[in-house]
């Protein structure tokens, strides 16, 4: 596409949805899901998901609830609904077989050597597990070995991204490193029903241990990318108690952890045998990974960036299926100036290179360096022209970097980095990444729409809109980036704008139960998971304003919204992954994490009913549950 076009096409596309019609897409659809017949052999023309009502007992409040059904219409006129369940793995703490003839506590802590994280305010030893199982990856069928299994032997991969409290409430927010294990499945053969067999942790040592570990995906070459949500910063790293009581619990040193080795995109490979070997990438840039999301071209990676004055980060691999090497880019974005100012606002993308490295020679320079080598940071004016103007985690800051250690600043001090470059590092709660590849356009959530997106530091300014909201960017190739240098993929955004009826709606007063946002709409969306087979976007919520967090379906075609799940009150809905074909069935993975995460005054209505049952049903709020929705249909 010519320059010329591309500007037309995005003129006609500003403000309006980029989801195609209904009518433009029967073709397309009937490839996907053509081997899904009705009686009549008929073919899949259609899906819907049917919702249900937020709950408003104390014990549907309490729960994982799903009321919601799937129905399919088939080209011969006929219809079939499809009844959903929630089916739990485990909750996490409880005990499952590790493969050596023993158990292990499901979401459980390790140190450096292996040994189990001992709750020292305990009344007796307990080994401290995670209240908050994060991203999930089921995996597509591979060889197995694991013995136990009688049906079809399936691999998982969940990550666990902090514990919330200890055995006497103290808060425990990111001080201890995450685990992260590999789940052999047993699939029954007709049913597609999945149970636990082995759970096996990976070992976190060789890679200096994860750190607040949040959202993945699966790769398009059947590995688990995960991420380390927040960057610990070097230049306060002293002050930080939080990161130093991660590095004793790890190493039995509060000194011993090195910034810059954390902040980065792990990835887990599966063995036949059920364990598996960890790496980390460290040269997607030093970041708040939320999520990244492969395109079908295994090379062009898009990054959700979880931070205040965050930005909107590209990767271009060198060789598909293969994150070691590459190139990383920054969006700088040109708001459209009075549009959609109240509906996150629109924006055009161009592409800044911050340069080419390899996980290895990042690796390296983590190793040897401190960031005093790299960048000299001033919290106040140095009125010194040298120092350049930027603002970082929600305060403003001057920065020099040192001259030669451009690379270093890129791949390590990538927020400071890539604002001096010109990038625009002014978004908040940029949270998951999705691909609708039949379309070619991503999804990406906004979690909030304030502070750094609505005071106009970062270069952006619209209204706040604290239930945030889905955004969309149209993919394309023939790119350039803003040096005139070619960008190698046919995957690259042009624009972003949010989604026709993916906006939240904040309230003005509280609902009957205190609700803070509309409870009909999306409220801060976090994960987001496509179907191509059902052409539905799965939203799950970190909501800080619905009393209990929801799990959505929204059809592309239709434009529907429905609601399918229900969290525990106070839980937020994580793992999310929608498996279309997994020996010939269907799964949208589902977790939550936190239930009983008591917010005042969101739960004051309900709270005095919902928290004994929540501590019944969740360990005393120190479980939670790692399952998926049953019930779906073989999509081929």
């Amino acid at each position: 596409m010519t320059a010329h076009s591309r500007r037309d096409a995005l003129r006609l596309l500003a403000g309006a949805p980029l989801i195609p019609l209904a009518a433009s897409l029967p073709e397309l659809w009937l490839q996907g899901c053509a081997a899904q017949t009705s009686a009549s052999g008929a073919p899949i023309a259609s899906a819907s998901f049917s919702g249900m009502p937020a709950p408003v007992t104390p014990e549907a409040q309490a729960t994982t609830s799903v009321e919601s059904v799937l129905t399919l219409a088939y080209a011969d006129g006929s219809r079939r609904n499809f009844r959903l369940a929630y089916r739990p793995f485990f909750v996490t703490g409880d005990r499952l077989p590790d493969g050596k003839g023993g158990t292990v506590v499901a979401g459980g802590y390790f140190d450096s050597a292996g040994n189990p994280i001992l709750d020292p305010s305990a009344p007796a030893p307990l080994q401290f597990f995670s209240d908050c199982p994060d991203g999930m990856s089921l995996l597509q069928p591979m060889a197995s070995s694991v013995p136990g299994v009688t049906g079809n032997p399936v691999f998982a991969v969940v990550q666990f991204e902090y514990t919330t409290r200890d055995a006497r409430d103290a808060k425990m927010y990111g001080q201890l490193p995450s685990p992260i294990a590999v789940l052999t499945l047993d699939q029954d053969r007709s049913s597609g029903a999945l149970r636990v067999v082995q759970y096996c942790n990976v070992d976190t040592a060789a890679v200096h241990g994860l750190w607040i570990t949040c959202g993945a995906s699966l790769s398009p070459w059947n590995t688990h990318l995960g991420s380390e949500e927040y960057e610990p910063d070097a230049a306060t790293i002293a002050q930080n108690r939080t990161f130093r009581e991660f590095s004793r619990h790890f190493f039995g040193d509060p000194d011993k952890a090195n910034p810059y080795h954390y902040g980065h995109v792990p990835e887990v490979t599966v063995r036949a045998d059920g364990t598996g070997t960890l790496k980390k990438h460290y040269c997607l840039g030093r970041i708040s990974h939320e999520v990244v999301q492969v395109m079908p071209d295994q090379r062009t990676v898009l990054m959700g960036d979880d931070a205040t004055h965050g930005g909107l980060f590209m990767f271009i691999a060198d060789r598909p299926a293969d994150l070691s090497s590459g190139t990383l880019y920054v969006a700088r974005c040109a708001q459209q100036s009075s549009v959609a100012l109240d509906q996150g606002g629109v924006f055009d993308l161009v592409w800044v290179n911050l340069g080419h490295a390899t996980s290895d020679e990042i690796e390296r320079m983590a190793d040897s360096l401190k960031i005093t080598d790299i960048v000299e940071v001033n919290a106040s004016d140095p009125h010194d022209p040298s120092f350049r103007a930027i603002h970082f985690s929600g305060k403003p800051q001057w920065v020099r970097f040192a001259p030669g250690r451009e690379k270093a600043a890129a791949f390590l001090e990538t927020h400071r980095w890539a604002a001096a470059a010109g990038g625009t590092l002014g978004f908040s709660k940029m949270e998951g990444v999705a691909l609708n590849a039949a379309d070619r356009v991503a999804f990406l959530a906004m979690s909030y729409i304030y502070q750094s997106m609505s005071d106009g530091s970062g270069g952006i300014k619209v209204a706040p809109l604290h239930a945030g909201a889905v955004y969309q960017l149209p993919l394309f190739g023939g790119q350039a980036d803003t040096s005139g240098r070619p960008i190698d993929s046919s995957w690259v955004p042009l624009q972003l704008s949010a989604v026709p009826g993916l906006v939240g709606k904040d309230l003005a007063a509280p609902d009957a139960l205190g609700n803070r946002a509309d409870a009909e709409r999306i409220a801060n969306p976090d994960n987001l998971k496509f179907s191509e087979r059902l052409r539905t976007l799965f939203i799950g919520e970190d909501s800080g304003l619905h009393v209990n967090n929801f799990l959505w379906a929204y059809h592309v075609d239709s434009r529907t919204l429905q609601r399918i799940l229900s969290c525990p009150t106070g839980a937020e809905s994580t793992g999310l992954q929608a498996a279309d074909d997994v020996n010939g069935f269907a799964y949208i993975m589902s977790n939550f994490q936190h239930p009983g995460d008591w917010e005042t005054p969101l739960h004051d209505r309900v709270k005095a009913a919902v928290a004994p049952l929540i501590d019944r049903n969740f360990r005393n709020r120190r479980g939670a549950a790692v399952g998926y929705i049953e019930g779906l249909p073989q999509l081929t």
